[in-house]
């Protein structure tokens, strides 16, 4: 099963997406410009072999719903995320911020 969600943070919306697989759940939070996801993210792969992409994304692990993944700390950013100001440790919510 797949959810969409609208998710409010500092007065923005932002979508939320779930998909229930079998024994996981893969979830992230959207903006235009980049996303955050669970550790299901490889954002080595991002950064190395699709850098050329230029994907703004930040990972968070050990999250199991879209409001802990807004409030976890990022473990591992791109580096397009970064040249935005995102840093490892932000929590997911100020770094969707910096996504806009």
């Amino acid at each position: 099963m797949m959810r969409m969600v609208p998710m409010q943070i500092g007065g923005h919306t932002f979508v939320g997406v779930e998909v229930k697989l079998p024994k996981t759940n893969l979830i992230a939070v959207t903006t235009e410009r980049g996303y955050i996801m669970c550790g299901a993210l490889d954002v080595a792969l991002l950064n190395e072999r699709l850098k050329d992409r230029g994907i703004v994304a930040g990972r968070a692990v050990g999250v199991r719903t879209l409001e802990e993944l807004v409030e976890a700390p990022l473990e591992s950013v791109t580096l397009e995320a970064e040249r935005l100001g995102v840093k490892v440790g932000m929590k997911g919510a100020d770094a969707l911020l910096k996504m806009l």
